[in-house]
């Protein structure tokens, strides 16, 4: 086992872990509606679920669309990079669903945030351009656009993320040590939010990949290279 996963492995009544969802649980792939956790994982997830104090997921995704892609009801589950939680985020909606409306890009509509993706661009770079020329309209309405792997994100300008996301799992559930793992740039909130807890002992990990941010590896104290690499680290738990 890794030396930095003993002490999560040695106390699992006061520890947590905690998942981003695609990329991480589920291999990344053409288009979200394709996504899939694979089965190994899930029964790993289960097994975890029974044993740690709190097993949880904040995703990009909606919360009950993550909920789905997982499939398991003991895990705890956060959508929207954590904007499910705040207390503005009807308000926040609003501004979403006004700005849907001006788009003319295929979007995954998650009611508190929007995701454009290209990764199916035949022209790639055109399409970073027509993006970021959306992304500059998100700016003057007051929003908050956010590139990640091959997508354009667009969320309303709360105080929220996935860093305040783990904070708040772990308050509530009252765990002392913790894990995250993540691939993206949004998930470089959640490290920060994990070191900002006042844990124990906190454990980063990175599923690394060409396409996500370095600054991931960097930051991580653990990398792995794949979702299926991460499932051999959820086994040693």
């Amino acid at each position: 086992m890794e030396a930095v996963l003993t002490p999560l492995a040695e106390a699992p009544d006061r520890s947590a872990l905690i998942f981003d969802v695609d990329g991480v649980l589920a291999p990344i792939v053409a288009r979200p509606e394709l996504s899939e956790v694979p089965e190994a994982t899930r029964t790993e997830l289960a097994r975890l679920s029974s044993r740690y104090r709190l097993v949880a997921c904040v995703s990009g995704r909606a919360g009950e669309e993550a909920r789905r892609l997982v499939g398991l009801d003991a895990v705890v589950y956060v959508g929207n990079h954590g904007l499910e939680l705040h207390p503005e985020a009807e308000t926040g909606a609003l501004a979403i669903a006004a700005f849907r409306e001006t788009i003319d890009w295929p979007v995954e509509d998650k009611r508190l945030s929007l995701s454009l993706h290209y990764r199916e661009s035949a022209d790639e770079e055109a399409a970073v351009r027509e993006l970021e020329a959306i992304a500059e309209r998100a700016r003057a309405a007051g929003l908050v656009p956010k590139w990640g792997r091959k997508v354009l994100e667009i969320r309303p300008a709360l105080e929220a993320d996935k860093g305040t996301a783990v904070r708040t799992l772990l308050e509530r559930s009252g765990a002392s040590r913790g894990l995250y793992a993540g691939d993206d740039t949004t998930d470089l909130d959640a490290f920060v939010g994990l070191r900002a807890a006042g844990l124990e002992h906190a454990v980063r990990v990175a599923v690394a990949s060409e396409e996500g941010p370095a600054e991931l590896r960097e930051a991580a104290d653990l990398v792995v290279e794949s979702p299926d690499a991460l499932l051999g680290l959820l086994r040693e738990l």
